[in-house]
């Protein structure tokens, strides 16, 4: 059975703020990079105008936003519950906040004040050859926002693993690789927020390492162009740590779907040997699966690109199946009370598994030397951020905020998940249509017979916006208000 942890009055205060500043954070950080998304499909579409610099500023900072922010509301839900099994510290928990904060401000000030526009992955000569656009300086104080915001997440998990270890003897424990090998019978008890946890750390850790690496490598040659550095390499470290990362914050969001629906429905969310086979396995396909990106580098190894194919069509299936599965079988016929948060996290297993089909199309290599530099792309990961990521976010801000008031579907937060749902789709439909019609990705012009499908995305894009406000708005006026620890869900 699973040991009570007791903090002190101290610690869970800070905890309980601690949750509050990433979750409120995120809300608000999300809204404005949806908002950068919305102004760039409307310059696409001719409903505006802005300049290609600013627009590929915009599109910096939309790509980098995003994918940071996605990285702290994920750890703030897997956090939340990671710390009912493991005695974590509520210190080291703001110290990555903190850090992200400066790093953000960093990352900001490199895009609109020295007009750094190299995108999120920063791709190697690049920075240093902005043919005046920005300066190396612009491009340094960027690689640095991102290195602090790395450095702050390894803190952050190494604190868990420590914990982790403390408690468990080893992460392989942690991750149930006994039961994996035939060593130990299963542990019906063993928390599946515990399995989930050890196997982001493992993952993120190593992913954000290969990111520092590669960070202080550029940051070196910017200042020492005659320190040439290997394209190719720089860009499988790039793509190993971008994919890694961002595929990470799904797997911390998706515990609240582990906790959350068993307190809905009444039945308890057991590990069992296909659970642990699952995390074990994406353990390691998760790491492997990279070389997609990278299948039109003909001077990549075979090798590496047979597994990033092969593997794309598998790493989703394992944890996939066991959670999409078990989550549609714990919710049949159990009497459920859909609110915000039950509707949000059953959308969330929809948007994870519909997010699959495009990227496994895309990592065909004959669909692939054709689409892959198209708003295909977009289209597949828009899937699995706006329809499974936020749900899980959202809904679990929407139980932390019931219990300051209880969560009631009146008919705005009806309208407001509609009006989510049907833009989310629409924008998706509209990226993946663009892609299909070979409309290239990254471009800040679109030719006229391009257009239609940019200004459909543009206003697809904004019902997305909209609703997500009316959740934030909703959540902002509750979270402050909530007492984090012990939290119930109502029947109200």
């Amino acid at each position: 059975m699973t040991e009570q942890i007791n903090y002190s009055e101290q610690e869970n205060k800070l905890a309980s703020l601690g949750i509050k500043a990433y979750l409120i954070t995120s809300m608000l950080v999300f809204s404005l990079m949806m908002l950068a998304g919305v102004t760039m499909r409307a310059a696409q579409g001719t409903f505006i105008e802005i300049g290609a610099d600013l627009f590929y500023q915009v599109m910096t900072v939309h790509g980098a936003g995003m994918v940071g922010t996605a990285g702290l509301g994920g750890t703030a839900v897997l956090w939340y519950f990671l710390r009912k099994y493991i005695n974590l510290s509520s210190k080291v928990l703001w110290v990555n906040f903190v850090i992200f904060l400066i790093g953000v401000v960093l990352i900001l000030g490199s895009i609109f004040v020295g007009k750094f526009a190299g995108a999120w992955t920063f791709l190697y000569p690049l920075p240093a050859k902005s043919m005046g656009v920005w300066s190396v300086e612009s491009a340094a104080v960027f690689m640095l926002g991102l290195l602090l915001i790395g450095t702050g997440f390894l803190i952050l998990y190494l604190d868990i693993g420590i914990k982790l270890i403390k408690k468990y003897g080893n992460l392989g424990n942690a991750l149930g690789l006994p039961v994996v090998f035939g060593m130990k019978p299963v542990d019906p008890d063993h928390p599946t927020t515990v399995v989930a946890a050890t196997m982001v750390l493992i993952v993120n850790f190593i992913g954000i390492a290969a990111g520092a690496v590669v960070l202080v490598l550029c940051l070196f040659n910017l200042y020492q162009p005659d320190y040439e550095l290997d394209p190719l390499l720089i860009k499988n470290l790039i793509y190993f740590f971008g994919h890694v990362f961002i595929n990470a914050t799904i797997y911390s969001a998706v515990t609240a779907v582990y906790e959350l629906l068993p307190k809905y429905t009444g039945r308890p969310w057991k590990v069992s040997k296909p659970f642990y086979y699952a995390w074990a396995a994406a353990s390691l396909m998760v790491m492997a699966v990279y070389p997609h990106h990278l299948l039109m580098d003909f001077v990549m190894p075979p090798w590496l690109l047979v597994i990033g194919q092969i593997l794309s069509y598998c790493s989703g299936i394992p944890v996939l199946a066991v959670t999409a599965y078990g989550a549609l079988m714990i919710v049949y016929r159990s009497g459920i009370k859909w609110d915000l948060c039950s509707s949000m996290l059953l959308l969330s297993m929809f948007g994870w598994a519909g997010g699959v089909i495009p990227a496994i199309i895309d990592a065909t290599v004959t669909v692939n030397k054709v689409m892959h530099n198209t708003m295909w792309v977009p289209g597949h990961f828009h899937f699995y951020l706006v329809l499974g990521l936020l749900p899980m976010i959202i809904g679990f801000c929407s139980y932390l905020a019931a219990n300051s008031q209880p969560s009631k579907a009146g008919a705005i937060g009806k309208l407001a998940f509609a009006t989510y749902f049907v833009g989310a789709m629409g924008l998706i439909l509209t990226f993946l249509a663009s892609g299909a019609d070979s409309v290239p990705r990254r471009w800040a012009v679109h030719l006229p017979e391009w257009q239609y499908l940019s200004q459909l995305g543009a206003i697809a894009g904004s019902m997305v916006l909209i609703g997500f406000l009316i959740f934030t708005l909703q959540n902002l006026a509750r979270l402050p208000k909530a007492k984090i620890q012990d939290v119930q869900i109502t029947d109200k």
